[in-house]
């Protein structure tokens, strides 16, 4: 199946699911810009509601019904952690809040994102990717267990047909070291040090990598785990990456990826 196939079936699965979110926010205006990304970003998603406290937080998950969590950390009356111990989450949550402090204890209880404010449009469009090829993954909606039978799931690409020079060749996908992204193309670099321009943007091979193996380190480059030599911290919580081979530029993770970052490398995603 090609990639227009494949994104026409993950678009067909996104416009006959109805996907509900709740928004945990306690500042009227944060909220009002995350509606308006969101109905900007996902006009086909439905807003459950919005909750300002720990408290409507709770009753409005015990009504159920909800599949996707947008909650920042500080309310007005708490820690949203304490949503997690008067009710049942099982559903992705994506944090967002303007304290980086939380990230760790953030992904222990569903968390897929972790952004900081003010938001950023492309972080949370990854984070939304993320959160689909979740759903996807694990058919969390009636739509899309009856579907995945007959669509195509993510992360099941085993090699790349590249060009070098004259000469076309396929390549397994476990000898890529990275993807880049660099004036508007997309480049494939192999272990042995060569690369070749591929037909996918990053965004189209999030979903075609094995997330085991491949990680979105930035918005201009996916990691093969076997590519990273080591990271070290930088300024503003953020970790420069270092990977084999070298890359052609400075890669790195920004603060609100960090922390799922570690988790990826320690086996934890």
């Amino acid at each position: 199946m090609d990639i227009r196939a494949k994104n026409s079936n993950f678009a067909l699965i996104k416009q006959t699911t109805m996907i509900k979110y709740l928004i945990v926010e306690d500042e009227r205006l944060a909220y009002s810009e995350l509606k308006r990304m969101m109905q900007k970003y996902r006009p086909d998603y439905e807003l459950a509601g919005w909750a300002q406290s720990v408290e409507q937080a709770v009753l409005s998950l015990k009504q159920g019904g909800i599949d996707l969590l947008l909650l920042d950390i500080r309310l007005s009356d708490g820690l949203s952690f304490d949503i997690f111990n008067q009710v049942a989450v099982d559903i992705p949550v994506i944090f967002t809040t303007a304290y980086d402090e939380y990230a760790i204890k953030a992904f222990k209880v569903n968390g897929i994102d972790y952004l900081l404010k003010p938001l950023d449009d492309d972080e949370l469009e990854a984070a939304l990717l993320r959160f689909e090829r979740h759903q996807l993954a694990n058919g969390n909606s009636p739509q899309i267990r009856k579907m995945e039978a007959g669509y195509a799931t993510t992360g099941n690409k085993d090699r790349f047909m590249i060009q070098i020079g004259d000469t076309y060749k396929s390549v397994p996908t476990s000898d890529v070291a990275y993807f880049m992204s660099e004036d508007k193309y997309t480049y494939l670099y192999l272990f042995s040090g060569k690369s070749a321009i591929v037909d996918y943007s990053l965004d189209q091979l999030e979903r075609l990598l094995d997330t085991r193996h491949f990680f979105r380190v930035s918005r201009k480059c996916i990691a093969n785990i076997s590519a990273v030599e080591k990271s070290t911290r930088y300024f503003g919580g953020r970790l420069k990456l270092y990977l084999k081979p070298e890359a052609p530029c400075e890669v790195m993770i920004s603060r609100s990826r960090a922390a799922e970052f570690l988790k990826w490398i320690d086996g934890e995603v």
